[in-house]
């Protein structure tokens, strides 16, 4: 523990945080605040794209896959650990590396599209592997190769399975008494019968599983803040203060140092969002598009989803309830909050947390085997699985502060190359977002038109 604690301070220093948000900073102003002028145009999107164009599943069908590996237990568990250990200013600093990490995503959806190929088997491969070698040239390729490698480590040890199991047994532990060999039993049987089948089969399940989950957690959200609607103004004014000013020990908190709350805000909200990880273009480049810009606008969507939305309700359900200060921890934490507003709340929490956490196993299986397709072959893909699996079932059995810094730890390591493309290619970035946002002046152009032109035979009949 010792030395992953170390290990943990190094990689996520201030420098990998600088890169984080600096990247997201320099994209929001390269791109002219697109993540907000934009974003009404990306909600749109999101169920009218015209999926035209080569790729294996529709746009939604893509960030449906993307926010099943992104709307995870670092939604539930992530911002109750971060706010334990930050105090409720980490809620401020996950907003602003959202905010940010908008742009960022919107990026690295984009080139995804923009330098994605086909593998051996006719299927799409795209991510930063492709627009690392692809984008900045060849000498880049042992960047490539490095995100590649910290791609299938994630995947294996980090989001992908260990946090996410570990987060179900606990809770089903504590809710329903189900012996965790049970649990991890079960899970590694489902993972098996759903990634077996690739990219289609698990966006099929994605773009049905993922909407449910979504409005049945944020629902209870709600509930528990209209039942403590009268804390939700100290709650938010809680939240700015501990942002600029240490926050003071209570109940079980023990206080937190302002860095210690921009620290756990921005890793915990990279962990939620993922944004500037590199692993949501990796599903953006299947989706059946011709413009790249119009993927990076859906893709843009997933961090507003995930943070800015579904880690909001979770942080400020922690404190309206007061249960931040409390003795629990982790899921047990959001768990409590539940409870204190809804009869049988851990029970919804519970299913929450477990559909939050196989669906992000899903994505994170697809995600680590087209890393590993980059790094071996299609070859690879099958080996891959089923070790992926046999994984499944380990995740049980590991501590949990273990598993947190583990995820940290590899996490960071995918980053930092994926941060360096993003920067190298910000220029191709603009000229892709003028060149699809002229595309629109003239579609909308032809359509009034046309429009004129179909009115002037009607007017002329009339005269």
């Amino acid at each position: 523990m010792q030395v992953l604690e170390q290990i943990n301070q190094w990689v996520w220093g201030a420098p990998l945080l600088i890169l984080l948000v600096g990247t997201g900073i320099w994209l929001t102003c390269r791109l002219g605040l697109l993540q907000v002028i934009r974003l009404p145009l990306a909600l749109r999107l999101v169920f009218k794209a015209k999926n035209e164009g080569e790729g294996d599943v529709s746009s939604f069908g893509a960030l449906a896959t993307a926010l099943a590996a992104t709307v995870g237990t670092g939604n539930i568990v992530g911002v109750a650990t971060a706010i334990q250990v930050g105090g409720p200013g980490a809620l401020f600093w996950m907003w602003m590396a959202a905010f940010f990490g908008m742009a960022t995503k919107y990026a690295e959806g984009l080139l995804a599209v923009k330098y994605r190929t086909m593998d051996d088997k006719g299927q799409v491969s795209g991510g930063p592997m492709y627009y690392i070698e692809r984008g900045l040239g060849r000498k880049f390729k042992p960047l490539a190769v490095f995100f590649a490698i910290s791609g299938v480590l994630v995947a294996l040890f980090g989001i992908g399975t260990f946090p996410q199991v570990n987060a179900i047994v606990s809770s089903t532990q504590s809710s329903w008494g189900v012996p965790a060999i049970v649990t991890a039993g079960i899970m590694t049987v489902l993972t098996a019968l759903v990634t077996l089948g690739g990219i289609k089969s698990i966006s099929k399940v994605s773009t049905k599983v993922v909407p449910l989950m979504a409005i049945l957690y944020i629902v209870a959200a709600l509930v528990v803040l209209f039942t403590f609607a009268d804390q939700i103004p100290h709650a938010v004014a809680l939240v700015f203060e501990s942002a600029f000013q240490p926050a003071a020990a209570g109940g079980g908190f023990l206080g937190a140092t302002v860095m210690m709350a921009i620290r756990n805000g921005v890793a915990r909200g990279v962990f939620s969002n993922e944004s500037g990880l590199g692993s949501a273009p990796i599903a953006a480049a299947a989706a059946k598009t011709k413009w790249p810009a119009e993927q990076g606008l859906v893709s843009m969507t997933g961090t507003f989803f995930d943070t800015i939305i579904i880690c909001t309700l979770t942080g400020l359900t922690l404190i309206v309830t007061g249960v931040w200060q409390g003795a629990e921890r982790g899921a047990m934490m959001t768990q409590a909050a539940f409870d204190a507003a809804i009869p049988y709340g851990s029970i919804i929490l519970t299913l929450c947390l477990m559909l939050f956490a196989f669906t992000t196993i899903l994505g994170w299986n697809y995600y680590g085997e087209r890393c590993i397709t980059y790094l071996f072959g299609v070859k690879s893909i099958l080996p891959y699985r089923i070790v992926f699996i046999l994984l499944i079932a380990f995740g049980a059995f590991i501590k949990l502060e273990a598993i947190w810094l583990l995820a940290d730890i590899v996490n960071g390591l995918m980053a930092l190359p994926n941060l360096i493309a993003l920067l190298g290619l910000s220029g191709v970035v603009v000229v892709e977002t003028r060149r699809y946002m002229q595309h629109l002046k003239e579609e909308k152009h032809s359509e009034r038109t046309a429009s004129k032109v179909a009115i002037q035979p009607v007017l002329a009949e009339d005269e």
